[in-house]
């Protein structure tokens, strides 16, 4: 493993650790960037299941005409996971930055969430 690949696995695990003792039984956001593309998902640690989940890799938002690497994809994925959580009924999430500075295209996806009905 490279030294890179390294740190940025022990950055995740210090992240998910702190969020792990302040979630108090709350779902978990956790975001995932790649250079094309942006994921997130809201999930049940406790129960170890996905409650909702968007990309920029579905086809509406394909067909909107964003790709994933720019902040108004970042921003119509937040929207649309907010909205898909809020109708499973969830409302109050622990924001999984994954590592990631929150800057950028992981700030335009909590912001919209936030926008869309989740508290964090």
């Amino acid at each position: 493993m490279s030294r890179l690949k390294i740190t940025n696995d022990r950055r995740k695990k210090r992240v998910r650790l702190s969020l792990r003792c302040t979630a108090n039984g709350r779902p978990r956001l956790s975001v995932f960037r790649s250079s094309k593309h942006i994921y997130a998902q809201v999930i049940d640690d406790l129960k170890g299941e996905t409650l909702a989940s968007a990309s920029s890799l579905e086809k509406t938002m394909r067909e909107g005409g964003n790709t994933g690497a720019n902040i108004d994809a970042a921003k119509a994925v937040g929207k649309l996971l907010a909205e898909r959580a809020v109708k499973n009924g969830v409302t109050e999430v622990v924001f999984d930055r994954g590592g990631y500075l929150y800057h950028g295209r992981v700030k335009a996806l909590a912001d919209a969430a936030r926008e869309s009905g989740l508290s964090f």
